[in-house]
């Protein structure tokens, strides 16, 4: 196999750092030894080595995904840094094959003095793009950014947020070989966070990505492979769900040999019953604030769903050919007629309403629900259980369909959902407005502890037997 197959080798890649115990040692380290060796004597050290990264291999092919993982202070940031020529390697090599795009820590590469204009041609120009085609770019990357006029002001003014949105519109208008994300998508809002996932997935067909991250989930929806380093060495190199699944039971396994006070033990709510004369239209489901512990009784729901309002979305959210146009999406509780909190497990209807520009046959409305990395949790259309039901919808037509399903718990974090209005079948069909995040909603608390959706416990029995 010839080196054009791959995007990245790294052979025995080390780096060393020399640890100083207070300023004055450094100074010595720089006199001491030149006088020692001048009168004959052996040279002193007055530091001691600290190795960030120890002999480290790892090939990656073209086109591949890869995750890194591993605990702070493993040596992922150092592994990347020397991979995208920022530091040089005390030991070894590493050659990357076509342009590497990076998005490091924040900020890193951009001048806090300078406008995020100028910033923009300084970062273009040191990924060796030319100016001309940095002009010709500028007003795309400065949409994508979604910074607006803050373009012009100093990079010291912006937030960590506006940061990141910047650096990562610089790097998706790059043309970049090799992507490198080191835990960049943590930071911002969850429309910009899906935006970035619907590029990099776009870029996965047609580049190489390495991706840092210590979300589990993330990894998996990713990379189908995972380079696990520990201490500056690699532990395992694989298949993700392997991977991961080995460094999460060596992290379990860690936390518990940490701890001094017996094995660890994970509380669930226990049932106490509901209150007398308490009733729920959605009976078939447990009402979770019936399980609470003692010490929760106090702060309320223990899940905390927050719902965001449809808004009409911009040019780059939306896409179609345009024949009907959503015109309204909207989430509630049939129950409480509630739109804006929720808990999992209620009955809900999910709502899409849009307008008939020009005659449609057999329109068909859908919707998914997306984590923050853009994976599709569930979502379900009408052409099953209404195939033929509409039939033609001529001009200046209003069409609606109503999703009623049984809201899932969730872990904390964001979410949002695309809905969209198609024509033709299941298998062949013409989408004539498709919407990203027509709504987005924040489950701030959560009784569940690891997966990506929960199940709405009908009950939950504890039995105790005298032996």
């Amino acid at each position: 196999m010839s080196s054009d197959d791959f995007a990245l080798i790294a052979d025995s890649l080390s780096k060393r750092y020399e640890i100083y115990e207070s300023p004055r040692d450094r100074l010595k380290q720089m006199i001491v030894p030149r006088l020692r060796r001048m009168i004959g004597l052996a040279p002193k050290t007055y530091y001691r080595d600290f190795w960030a990264l120890r002999s480290v291999s790892v090939d990656i092919r073209r086109g591949e995904t890869v995750g890194i993982i591993g605990a702070n202070g493993s040596g992922k940031s150092t592994f990347l840094q020397l991979v995208c020529g920022t530091l040089s390697p005390t030991e070894g090599r590493v050659k990357a094959f076509g342009r590497v795009a990076a998005l490091l820590e924040l900020g890193a590469g951009f001048n806090p003095e300078f406008t995020g204009e100028e910033n923009v041609y300084l970062s273009g120009l040191l990924y060796g793009i030319p100016e001309v085609t940095l002009r010709e770019r500028f007003e795309s990357i400065v949409a994508f950014s979604e910074i607006g006029e803050f373009i012009h002001q100093p990079v010291k003014t912006y937030s960590s947020g506006m940061y990141v949105r910047l650096a990562f519109a610089i790097v998706a208008h790059v043309d970049a070989d090799t992507l490198i994300i080191d835990e960049a998508l943590s930071v911002g809002d969850i429309r910009f966070t899906q935006k970035c996932m619907r590029f990099l997935r776009e870029f996965q067909r047609r580049g190489t990505l390495l991706f840092v991250s210590h979300d589990s989930a993330a990894i998996l929806g990713l990379c189908s492979r995972a380079v696990w380093l520990s201490h500056g060495e690699v532990r395992m190199d694989g298949p993700s769900r392997e991977v991961m699944e080995r460094y999460l039971a060596f992290q379990h396994a860690a936390d518990r040999d940490g701890k001094d006070d017996g094995p660890m033990v994970t509380l669930s709510p226990v049932a106490e019953g509901s209150a007398e004369g308490k009733s729920r239209p959605a009976s078939d489901v447990l009402d979770v604030k019936d399980f609470r512990l003692e010490k929760w009784r106090e702060a309320g729901p223990v899940n905390v769903i927050e719902v965001f309002d449809f808004a009409e979305p911009d040019g780059a959210a939306s896409f179609g050919a345009g024949k009907a146009l959503i015109t309204e999406v909207g989430l509630r509780d049939v129950a409480t007629g509630s739109k804006e909190l929720f808990e999992g497990g209620e009955l809900v209807e999910l709502t899409i309403r849009a307008e008939v520009k020009d005659s449609l046959e057999s329109p068909i409305f859908g919707f998914y629900v997306k984590d923050r990395l853009g994976q599709r949790l569930f979502g379900d259309n009408t052409y099953g259980v209404h195939r033929d039901s509409i039939g033609q919808a001529g001009p200046a037509s209003i069409l609606s369909a109503t999703f009623r399903f049984r809201f899932p718990v969730l872990p904390a974090g964001a979410y949002s959902v695309d809905v969209a209005l198609a024509t033709g079948t299941q298998d062949d069909h013409t989408q004539q407005h498709w919407i990203h995040d027509a709504i987005h909603f924040r489950a701030s608390e959560s009784t569940m502890r690891s997966g990506l959706v929960g199940v709405p416990m009908l009950s939950i029995d504890l039995d105790k037997s005298e032996g």
